[in-house]
């Protein structure tokens, strides 16, 4: 008889603990604690393709797949083709719930193919930036139809959504694509273009006229980077992250902290430690990118 009125009693206790239990994981769920944590992966090419990702073949093209965040080997091998295709090697990393894409259009050689890679690096904070890198260098880049600077590029001023691109250069076939940047990520577009097989008129080049300027090195840190941030403490909003060597125009000092301005962007400024950074006068400063993210990208 005690045993049935306990059992009785505990009913509504294991019933309240259930329904409790239900709503911590509906809120979790909610609240992104149970959202996927695999990374993305998504490989597109003008013609059928067999894809291999670390040695493994996965599938063809067009193919969609979720792996563990980190980077991989993609390897595309063109088939049922008369002539015979340039295969295409890379190595991405991915990012966790998102998608990184790879795009490939197969020519006989790797010097007649091309393509564009777009892949995200996390940098916190707010704003959303691209960056984009070309093959050959200096291509010219737009962005929404309007012309902006020449490869290597960089900027943070777009705001977060779809955008369209397009690079081209002298004697290659234009590139043109859409992307979606996305706050607190830099978007990296690394784009291959391939000859137009247009003869082409070689141009005189004008060589960027150097001016002495004020600059801020970057030395060597403990973490292989250095903060830039909004205002000059330790706790200010983060803006950037620059490396050791890099270098940068000299803004300003605080007179309370001695912490260095610098413009980390054109036309963006923001405080650096003094104690990673070397202020260097009458440097000759020509106006050459300072942003060059280098892709890891060969011919298989």
């Amino acid at each position: 008889m005690l045993h049935f009125i306990t059992m009785r009693k505990l009913k509504p206790v294991l019933l309240g603990i259930g329904i409790l239990l239900i709503l911590t994981s509906i809120a979790l769920f909610f609240s992104g604690q149970f959202e996927p944590k695999g990374a993305g992966i998504k490989v597109e090419t003008n013609l059928s393709a067999t894809v291999f990702i670390n040695g493994e073949q996965v599938g063809k093209t067009p193919y969609e797949g979720t792996r563990k965040p980190g980077e991989i080997v993609v390897k595309l091998v063109p088939e049922g083709q008369t002539k015979l295709m340039a295969p295409f090697e890379t190595k991405v990393t991915l990012n966790p719930k998102i998608q990184t894409v790879v795009r490939r259009d197969f020519g006989e050689t790797d010097e007649t193919s091309s393509g564009e890679i777009i892949s995200f690096e996390k940098i916190g904070g707010k704003e959303a930036s691209i960056s984009i890198v070309s093959m050959p260098d200096s291509a010219q880049v737009f962005i929404d139809g309007s012309a902006r600077a020449f490869a290597p590029y960089k900027t943070s001023s777009l705001v977060a959504g779809e955008h369209q691109l397009a690079v081209s250069a002298p004697g290659y076939l234009e590139k043109t694509f859409s992307v979606r940047t996305m706050p607190g990520y830099n978007l990296t577009a690394v784009v291959k273009l391939a000859p137009s097989g247009e003869a082409i008129t070689p141009t005189p080049t004008p060589t960027p006229e150097a001016v002495k300027a004020t600059v801020v090195e970057i030395l060597s840190t403990p973490t292989g980077y250095l903060n830039v941030r909004a205002t000059p403490s330790a706790t200010g909003e983060f803006l950037f992250k620059a490396k050791p060597g890099e270098k940068y125009r000299y803004l300003d000092t605080d007179p309370v902290t001695g912490w260095f301005k610098i413009e980390y962007e054109e036309g963006k400024g923001g405080w650096i430690s003094n104690k990673y950074g070397q202020k260097i006068e009458d440097y000759f400063l020509t106006p050459t990118p300072i942003f060059t993210p280098t892709p890891t990208v060969k011919s298989g």
